[in-house]
This record gives structure tokens, sequence and C-alpha cells, in this order.
């Protein structure tokens, strides 16, 4: 039975630009988009600093890191999707699970729209980025749930599949259409 629903940030509580600036800017050489990702996982796992990591992305880019930070800096909250979550709130457990290099959800969520979450767990604090085991381990245990007991929602598919090889079921979100009717049936089963 789902005790918990377990929201990712970027691409589905938020709008993501950095898969966008990636392709743009990366997609046409293999080795610096390696070199982009592999910075960006080190900053979101805590091991050097946002600021660095896009320094060194802008860099790579041949952009300055103001024009990387303009480029990924507009996440505007899912409107819609908060409005279903107020509904879920009453029922389910909240977490908010993301990789991220630093904690600057204040800037693009409200304290209330942060509020419906029980629990947030963000890579560079804990160490850990999706799909690593231990990322989805660590939600769960912040919500007080088992594993089992949470569906994850992510727009990436090799974190919905990192979700379920710990047990956890999944949805891949495409749009809010699509979430209402896969979650919804997964809370009805």
């Amino acid at each position: 039975m789902v005790q918990a629903v377990v929201f990712d940030c970027f691409g589905v509580l938020a709008t993501e630009g950095w898969l966008a600036f990636k392709a743009k800017y990366f997609g046409h050489d293999q080795e610096l988009f390696e070199q982009a990702s592999d910075l960006s996982h080190q900053a979101d796992r805590g091991l050097i600093s946002r600021e660095w990591a896009i320094n060194e992305t802008a860099s790579l880019a041949g952009v300055s890191s103001d024009e990387l930070r303009e480029a990924i800096g507009h996440n505007m909250p899912n409107e819609e999707l908060f409005a279903y979550i107020r509904k879920l709130k009453a029922n389910y457990k909240l977490g908010l699970l993301s990789n991220a290099a630093g904690n600057y959800l204040g800037q693009i969520f409200t304290d209330e729209q942060l509020g419906f979450f029980d629990a947030v767990c963000l890579s560079f604090e804990c160490g850990f980025i999706k799909p690593q085991p231990q990322a989805f381990e660590t939600m769960a245990q912040r919500l007080g749930v088992p594993v089992e007991a949470c569906v994850f929602i992510d727009d990436q598919e090799h974190n919905v599949d990192g979700a379920r090889a710990v047990g956890m079921s999944a949805v891949l979100y495409r749009d809010n259409v699509h979430l209402r009717e896969e979650l919804g049936n997964l809370l009805k089963a």
C-alpha cells in the first residue's frame, strides 16, 4: 500500500534548463558532454562547489558563467502540479528528492509549496545522486516509510529505473495529465 509520494524537482515540480543547455552546447561532442555531466554530478554530490561547476562548464561551452546561469536559472514552479499535490497531502506523506548542487529551493518555490513536503533530500547534502540506490533509501528513511511504500516521480527514465530497482513504484513524468492518470492508478491499487 502506498504511504508516500516522492517528486523530483527539475523537470517535474519546476522547469529544467540544464538538459537543454547540455544538448545545445555539448550534444555534438560526446567527450565534452561527458565532461559537463561529470562536473554536474560532482557538484550534485557535494564534491565540488556549484560555483566551480558553473565556471568550468561555462568554459567548456565557450560562454560566460553569467550566460550559463541565465540559461539554467529560470526554474518556474509547476503550479498545476502543486494544486494536485495539495490534494495528495491529505492522504500521503510527500517527499522531494533532487540531484542538486545546493539548496536554492527557496528561490524557486514559495514557503507554502515547500511546506507540502514532509521530507526533502538534496543530493549535495546526502552525498548520493539518483539513480544511486542510497538516494532513494535515504528519502524513504526521512519519510519514515519502507521503500516499497513509496511512489517516485521523475522525468528521467534512468532515475525511474533506479527507484524501481530498490523496490519503489515509479512513474515517468511526461506531463500533468499522464501523471494524474498513472499515479491515480497506482494509488487505487
